[in-house]
Parts: C-alpha cells; structure tokens; sequence
C-alpha cells in the first residue's frame, strides 16, 4: 500500500479485542466495529463515509446489558449479520432471547435490528441505542487526534430521527439517524433524546419485532443517504452494483480448485473497492485497500486499473479522467503540487492539505503516478478503448510528460528524481514510500533528490506509450520524437544504472548521483516495461530468483544479504504480491518462463493459503521455514493491487498481448501443469466478450470483435510483444 499524507503511523489501541472486530466496507464508506457490532468510543471503530467519521458510538443495550456474541456472518464486504444473544433473565439459567443486527454500508449505513423471542411467555424488554457522532477526519482517527471541541458539534432529535450538526464550514456537516419501527403484533414504545433511542418493547410468545435505522450524512451539501437502487426494488444500491460486478465478471475452469477460489475472491474484492465520484456517480476507480486507504490514489489506482483491463476497462478510464481532472497546475511546495503532476493521494474530511477550501485535500508527493499515468492510457488503446472515449485526457497525457521533462528532471540529467517540498510531505515517493524504503547494500539510507531505477522504466514505458498513441493519430512526427527518447533513455540507463561488478541493477542514483547499490526487487519493475538490455536480463532474472531473494512464496523486496534486511520489514524483506505479479510479466516477457511460473505459482499458493485473498504483503520468510506464509501485522486486505495481482498472473501465464487496432491478439501460454486444462470466459477485449481457453498444447480465443484475430507466437522471448 502507499503510504497516505502523512508518514506510516501506528494507530489507537482498540477498545476491545482486536480479533472479533468486524470491518464493512462499500466505496468511500467503511465501518469498523466489535464483533456484536457495538461501535465503542476511544479508538478507531466508526462509521466513516468519504474520510469523515460519521459516527463515533453506535452501542446497544437490552435492558441495561451489553450483548452477548454467538456469530457474525459477512455476507459480502459492505454487509453482515451479527447475532447475538440477551442475557438471561435473573433467576433464569437459560436465555430465551436473540437480537440479529443485518447492517449494510454504503454512503451511510442501514442497519435492521431483529428481537426474536423463543420463551412461551411474552417478554418485556428495553432495548437503548446509544449514538455518538465527533465529524473527525480519518487522519485525526489515526493519530488519536479526534477532538469534538473543535466541531461546534450540536446534537438535538424529533419524533422519528436523531440529528447531528457541526458548522465547519459555510456549508455545515449533518448526520441523521432515522428510525422506523415495523408495525406488528409487538407492542412498543420509543423515546428519543439527544444521543439516545430508547424502546419499551413487549414481545409476543415466540415471536419477533423489528426495527430499521439509516444513518444519512450530508457533508458539504451532499446528501449520501444509503439509498435504494430505484423506487420499485428493495435492493440497495450496493448490493446491485456487487451484483451487476458479479454478473460481469470473468469465470476460470481449472483442475486447480484453489486457484479458483483465489480469481473469485480477487473479483469479488476489486468490485467491492470501487469508489464512486459523486459529482460522476457512474464513474468508477479502484480505490487503494480496506480500510483506511478508500480513495483515490495515482499510482496505486493506475497499477490495479492496468492489471484489471481484462475484467473491466472502464475502471482504467475512470482512473485516468478522474487523474486528469486533478492533475497539478501550480507549484505549490506543501502539496508537491507541479504542473503536470499526477496526483499520490485524494483524500477528504480534515486535512492540512486543504488548499482549495471545500473539504477536498490532494496531495502529488509521487514520482512515478506521472509516467504511469501515460502508460495506461496507451496501454488502453491496445485493448480496444476507442480513442473517442480517451480524447478528454490526450491533452493530460502531453502535460504528464512535460513534466517528467521539466518538474520531474529538474536538474537536466535525463533521469527522473524526487525530492519533497516540505517535511510534511513523503520522504520516499515510489512506491516503496516507507521512510527507510531506500538503502544502499550496507543499509545506509539514499538522501535526495533520488533517481529510482523503476521510474526510469516508467517513465520509457511511458514515451512508448506515447509513440504509440502518435501512431494511432497518424502523428509520424510525435511517434518519431518519442521513440528516439525511449532509445535515449534506455542507453542512457543501462551505461548509469547498470553495476557489473554487482550483476544487478542499482536501484536509485542518490543526491550526488551515487548509485544506490542494494539488491532489490526493483529491477524487476524494468524487465516489465521492457528498459533492460537483453544482455543483462539473463543476471538479473537469475538474482531475483537467489535463494537471497525468491522465498518460495515470491520474491522479496530486499536480499538477505543486505544491510536493511528485515523480514518483518515493511519494504526491506517483506513479499509483495502486486511487486511479484509486476516481476513475473517481465520475466515472461523476456522469455523466462520456468521463472516466471515460479513466482506465479509461489504467489498463487500463498493466496491459497490466506483463503483465497492475498494480503497487500506478508513476511519475507523462506518457504522452507515455515509450512504457510506468514502475515504481515498491519497488512492491509483486501487491498486493490494485491487483489488485482492473480489477474496480471494469469495474463502473464497466457502471454496474452492485444494489440487490437492492428487487429490481433498474440498469445502463448505458459500455464504450469497443474493449471490445465484452463478456460477463461468472459475477458473483454476490443469491447467484446471473449473466452480463452487451452489444453496446453493448443489455445482458443473465441469470441474476439470483427476483424481481431488471435495469433499464437512461438514459445521464444517476448519483449517484441511490447515495443509500439
């Protein structure tokens, strides 16, 4: 995951065990709560909805009593059930009572409480909700710095709702709470006070009452009500769309039942961490990760985009619009905002970042969201995205690379540096952002401005990308200009960049242009894009398989051997499986393809062995150590790239490259085994459905749009696959 604003920070400790707590998540909402489904004050349990905690105590008693828990069952990330049971009577040895809790979240929460009754006799109960709301800013949550003093916070109720009120701004924050008891055969009574819904309820003999509360925010004028898909359905509008996700999506066959199960539960999660603009509310962009991270970030919502162009095009496009509408425009050093910058991170609530004044806080402290940003966009052209539909951001795409010209070479030397604007910001803005995530082999840290080895591959991925788009547009001049800076820097790249007394690549040139000579999983980012001599592919693929670095389970971020070594570190010996899925497209595509294989089987068994969802990384451990991989503390899941990372694993095992405007499609499977016979159905290229299938010795692309055909290449190296 990319860190946020502010540096990686521990969070409050919880008001109760961490081990039952029960996370829901649906676009920009979240809830974090006990496992009875009790929102407790003092920590970071909350309903939060677009970075602002909307509710900060959710606590329901029956008669004086907290719950007890039997179960919770999750059904899908944005709900669940929590059952529990009431306490037995005084003198009783048994209780008689269950309350069900059916919570949904998604731009509110809905929740539907359900007292069910199994004594012959009726029962009294009271039953008292306690609602606490403060308005704090997710990152004021995380730093234990949410004071409701600072809120202007007014509570007040009428009949049938709850009302919360902080004037922050011209336009002030609400939230209601809505109640709507079902009529019955119960016989109730309901009283409400400021913070507090009290119900005097008498239940039937084995029977039941129920009642349904919505909790509906207005922040900055926008009513986010957790509302209905239309009038004439009860489902809500985050359950169609997890529906219409899974309606959609691409269905595997293989002998492999776990590999399966791995593609389910990756689909499932990317659907459900799509967020959606409100001022574009059928615009969708994968969002970092569950639960602290559900925004819009550059570089992490460009990578899962790219990986799930065969499940869902439009994610790419609605990532690259929504980037471009917020690419910088001037400089501005608490921001690291620069003209033609893409974005790290947006974010909304309580910020310092708040430069414009109406609750949205961005921030651009990233040094590779930029060339990324270009490369999709030719990357989605190859697979079909008609260019009408890319030609609002062609210009964006122009002032991306003026930038890397400009901003991102600042000091003329053909390379693409970093360094932050203030001591605010990101002290590393790769995507190993940790503040130690770049260390010489002694473990000495790099200083800056910093010139890291991936984002000069970007950044020629980027000018490819940028000749190719000029192909399109029948553009030769542009086409030549951009082909001639990818040669340029390539060469320029390989002579600086290149250690042959090391047989690696540096991983970053530092402040005085030293290279930076930690063994690193880095390079494996430039075989992806294709910036490697082919020379030097065969030495480098071999170290990123040394026991020094692939565990089994993939391949670490840093070498045992290194100075920084930690296998519990977060970007110094730990596993990535996004890191890993960018590591085996280059090894297929430079035609190494038992290593490849290997790394993909490494990741795919570890997903198994976390149940089907892979972390955003887990311990550096070796295989041989320890029978399961072992999990990463504060790893977050699900997490967008991790969950996008078997798709890129499977396209890299089919070596499936479209190219869909010179009318083919080019594959060559290198499916292990144990994977085969395989079919992918429902992938889409070119705007049309489309099922791959093979036997290992034959393959299938049926199917493809009018004048695409499929050519099956040779099983030789592949990096002519990617040239434009």
């Amino acid at each position: 995951m990319s860190a946020g604003w502010f540096e990686p920070l521990s969070t409050p400790a919880a008001a109760t065990d961490q081990s039952s707590n029960v996370t829901l998540v649906e676009g920009s909402s979240f809830s974090l709560s006990t496992g009875v489904g009790n929102i407790v004050p003092g920590g970071t349990f909350g309903l939060y909805v677009r970075d602002l905690r909307v509710l900060s105590q959710w606590i329901l008693e029956v008669d004086g009593e907290r719950l007890e828990p039997l179960s919770h069952i999750q059904s899908d990330l944005f709900q669940a059930s929590f059952v529990t049971m009431v306490k037995p009577s005084t003198g009783a040895t048994e209780s008689t009572l269950v309350l069900v809790r059916e919570r949904e979240v998604g731009d509110g929460m809905r929740e539907r409480i359900t007292l069910r009754s199994f004594n012959p006799e009726a029962t009294a109960v009271a039953l008292e909700l306690h609602v606490g709301v403060d308005f704090a800013g997710l990152f004021e949550v995380k730093l234990g710095r949410a004071l409701t003093r600072h809120h202007h916070l007014q509570a007040s109720c009428d009949a049938t709702s709850l009302q919360f009120r902080a004037d922050r701004s011209e336009q002030a924050t609400t939230v209601n709470v809505v109640v709507d008891d079902d009529p019955g055969p119960a016989a109730a009574t309901r009283r409400l006070s400021p913070g507090r819904i009290l119900w005097n309820v008498v239940i039937p003999a084995r029977g039941e009452w129920s009642t349904t509360l919505s909790v509906e925010p207005v922040i900055r004028g926008v009513r986010l009500a957790p509302a209905v898909h239309d009038e004439s359905s009860t489902e809500s509008l985050a359950a169609s769309r997890a529906r219409m996700w899974r309606e959609s999506s691409p269905d595997l066959e293989t002998p492999d039942d776990d590999l399966e199960r791995t593609l389910r539960t990756s689909v499932a999660d990317l659907g459900s961490l799509r967020i959606f603009d409100v001022d574009h509310p059928t615009r969708a962009i994968p969002a970092a990760g569950a639960p602290w991270f559900m925004a819009l970030f550059g570089r992490d919502s460009l990578l899962t985009s790219w990986m799930a162009l065969p499940l869902d095009p439009s994610l790419a496009l609605g990532t690259v619009q929504a980037l471009a509408e917020a690419q910088g425009e001037a400089v501005n050093p608490l921001t690291d905002e620069q003209p033609g910058r893409i974005l790290h991170e947006r974010r909304y609530g309580t910020s310092v970042t708040d430069v414009h004044g109406d609750g949205e806080h961005l921030y651009y402290g990233t040094a590779d969201a930029t060339p990324l940003f270009v490369m999709l966009v030719g990357e989605m052209l190859r697979w079909g995205i008609p260019e009408r539909k890319l030609a609002d951001v062609l210009p964006a795409v122009d002032r991306a690379l003026d930038w890397v010209a400009t901003y991102g070479d600042a000091d003329g030397d053909g390379f693409v540096e970093y360094r932050r604007g203030t001591d605010h910001g990101l002290r590393n803005q790769g995507w190993k952002d940790s503040f130690d995530g770049i260390n010489f082999a002694g473990g000495r840290l790099a200083e800056p401005p910093i010139a890291l080895c991936e984002v000069q591959a970007y950044v020629y991925g980027a000018y490819l990308a940028r000749a190719h788009i000029a192909r399109e547009q029948g553009d030769d001049a542009t086409r030549e200009r951009y082909s001639d800076l990818a040669g340029a820097l390539k060469r320029r790249f390989n002579d600086t960049y290149w250690l042959p007394e090391r047989g690696w690549y540096a991983v970053a040139l530092d402040g005085d242009k030293a290279p930076v000579d930690s063994l690193a999983s880095n390079m494996g980012h430039c075989l992806w894009t294709g910036i490697v001599d082919e020379d030097k592919a065969a030495s480098v693929v071999g170290h990123l398989m040394s026991p020094e670095m692939f565990t089994g389970w993939g391949v670490r971020t840093l070498a045992t051997t290194m100075g920084a070594y930690n296998p519990l570190g977060y970007h110094n010996g730990s596993v990535w499986p996004h890191d890993n899925a960018i590591i085996a497209a280059g090894m297929a595509r430079y035609g190494f393809v038992e290593e490849a294989q290997a790394v993909a089987i490494g990741i795919l068994d570890a997903a198994a062995s976390f149940g089907g969802r892979l972390p955003e990384l887990f311990c550096g451990f070796d295989r041989t150590e320890y029978a399961a991989p072992v999990p990463f503390p504060t790893s977050c899941s699900p997490q967008a790239w991790a969950a996008a990372s078997p798709l890129m694993l499977m396209r890299s095992l089919f070596r499936l490259e479209p190219s869909v405007s010179k009318g083919q499609v080019r594959v060559a499977p290198i499916l292990p085994a144990r994977y085969l016979p395989m079919s992918l159905r429902n992938i889409i290229i070119g705007g049309s459905r489309v099922t791959l299938s093979t036997d290992g010795s034959t393959v299938a692309l049926d199917g493809l749009p009018e004048g695409v055909r499929a050519t099956e290449v040779p099983r030789a190296p592949l990096s002519s696959l990617h040239e434009h």
